[in-house]
């Protein structure tokens, strides 16, 4: 049997977290290991805690510790903690701030409750998630200055991009690997916000094989997650939106 996730959940309105448990409670693959209605209660809860939990699904606008706050403490105290952001549509400020703080992605509020499991478990894999409805204004603000287009051997073949490795060849000036044909593909896909299952999906792979593209991906780009891989694919110039 598969490890459950051990799940911990933020939410100031006590109603909404009693609906929000009695969804994911529902699912088998998660357990529910501890709630909190505010950020301060979290961070005391979280210490007693035998252990910690694998994610925090944590409410983006919570009272005077907000969800920006909580997630910088806990990223300090406990960074093997991914956080999932709970949000709404007139939030995005706050969502890059919780993102710069090291939140792992967000979901939106109203999201079915596959789609907030999918989610959970998409950052406790290691991923980011990022929502369609709100990646082109996140990745606005993570825009560098300079943007052109695409550099001299930015794009390569499958083929090609065996011959370089087997040749030994070293890598361009700047010190990041060429992106092959199907990872600018996956890239461009994660850009527009869909899950690894989605691009699986889009791209009639399988979810290892996604999961296997993106891990090229970011050691090629010398970054550690989605939102800094898009990022980094529009600043070289190589996908935009």
């Amino acid at each position: 049997m598969t490890e459950r996730i051990r799940l911990f959940v933020v939410e100031d309105q006590p109603k909404i977290l009693k609906n929000q448990l009695k969804l994911l409670e529902s699912f088998s693959e998660i357990e529910i290991v501890g709630t909190a209605l505010s950020g301060e209660e979290a961070l005391e809860e979280l210490a007693k805690l035998p252990q910690p939990p694998d994610v925090i699904l944590c409410d983006l606008g919570l009272p005077q510790m907000s969800g920006i706050d909580v997630t910088r403490e806990v990223k300090k105290r406990t960074p093997a903690v991914e956080i999932l952001i709970f949000t709404i549509f007139d939030e995005e400020d706050k969502v890059v701030e919780a993102i710069k703080a090291g939140a792992a992605g967000y979901i939106l509020k109203g999201a079915e409750a596959e789609r907030i499991v999918e989610s959970i478990k998409e950052v406790r894999q290691g991923g980011s998630v990022i929502q369609p409805s709100l990646a082109r204004s996140l990745l606005r603000h993570f825009r560098m200055p300079e943007q052109g287009k695409p550099a001299p051997g930015a794009l390569k073949s499958e083929e090609e991009a065996e011959k370089e490795r087997r040749s030994g060849a070293p890598p361009p000036p700047s010190g990041r690997r060429a992106l092959t044909e199907r990872e600018l593909e996956c890239l461009q896909i994660i850009a527009k916000g869909l899950s690894n299952n989605e691009a699986a999906r889009v791209l009639g792979l399988s979810k290892a094989t996604i999961r296997t593209h993106l891990e090229h991906i970011y050691q090629k780009l010398d970054v550690t997650n989605r939102v800094e891989a898009v990022t980094e694919g529009i600043r070289q110039g190589i996908i935009d939106l």
